[in-house]
């Protein structure tokens, strides 16, 4: 049995093809690691306000935001109204009277910044670029901070237009602003960076939101607990080492020990200048910590 052999006019036709569909090589500007940094910022902040997402995600921080602003309109229309000589409440106390709308806020925004890069596996994405994890690292931080930043200050400010209003005194009134500022300042990188820490240990949003409220909840309880009870049984002296176990009290000790503002500690004074030194040093380590285990945690995050 033979086989036949096609010839060449007999074998199929040649369809290759090779279609020029438009691909080149990028020759724009490489803008680098800086605009990465700041681009991943400033999605950060808008993020934790909701803006750049659904509407129900702006629902809850506007909200929150409101809250923290109801209390100073409230103040200043007071004030006006009444032609006060000084307004009802200092501008270091306020957040720390609010402490609990901050505490929601941060328990609701941090995991919300970093638990869903986890737990979608986007973070190698983000380190696929010219972004390496300090700048990651740095730019969630720095956003969380800012935005506890605007929730807290922006009472202040009102607070402060208020008494230009009602015409109180210049210049007592600005340097207790700027007093209140650098309280609130100090707050929102402590807060942030322990808010933080608690979202990135779990990829889970869930958790990272009760992890946040039982740190700053939990912490803040047993501490104001424990400051009663040495005030009843007449141990004054261990209210100030109480106050080094929250964040809430730390800020408190440290504004009360170098802005001269009002102690809510259960003791006339709070910790004193002396022991003041010892809440900063704390803070500081708490933040400069808080900054240590993150970048450690996206350490472990492999491509």
């Amino acid at each position: 049995m033979s086989t036949q052999i096609p010839q060449p006019s007999q074998a199929a036709p040649d369809t290759t093809r090779i279609h020029n569909i438009g691909y080149r090589s990028y020759d724009g500007p490489r803008l680098g690691r800086a605009y990465a940094r700041r681009s991943l910022f400033s999605q950060s902040l808008r993020g934790a306000y909701g803006l750049g997402r659904s509407a129900k995600s702006k629902v809850l921080p506007m909200l929150l935001a409101g809250v923290m602003c109801a209390p100073a309109l409230i103040i200043v229309a007071v004030a006006v109204a009444t032609q006060q000589t000084k307004l009802s409440i200092e501008y270091t106390q306020y957040a720390i009277y609010l402490q609990v709308v901050i505490g929601i806020f941060l328990a609701s925004q941090a995991p919300q910044s970093v638990s869903r890069d986890l737990r979608f596996r986007t973070v190698p994405l983000y380190f696929s670029r010219p972004i390496e994890r300090a700048d990651y690292v740095l730019a969630k931080y720095g956003a969380m901070a800012s935005a506890l930043f605007i929730l807290t200050a922006v009472p202040l400010l009102i607070m402060w237009i208020g008494s230009m209003l009602a015409k109180m005194d210049f210049a007592e009134q600005t340097k207790m602003f700027g007093q209140g500022l650098v309280s609130v300042a100090l707050l929102s990188l402590l807060f942030g960076g322990i808010g933080l820490v608690m979202a990135a240990l779990t990829p889970r949003r869930g958790f990272g939101v009760a992890a946040v409220i039982g740190v700053l909840t939990i912490s803040y309880g047993a501490v104001s607990t424990l400051m009663g009870i040495a005030y009843v049984t007449e141990n004054a002296g261990a209210i100030k080492w109480l106050g080094l176990f929250s964040p809430i009290t730390l800020i408190d000790g440290v504004q009360n020990a170098f802005l001269g503002a009002p102690s809510m500690f259960p003791e006339l004074g709070g910790p004193g200048a002396g022991f003041g030194v010892v809440y900063l040093l704390v803070v500081l380590a708490l933040i400069a910590g808080s900054y240590g285990i993150l970048m450690r945690r996206y350490r472990k995050v492999g491509l």
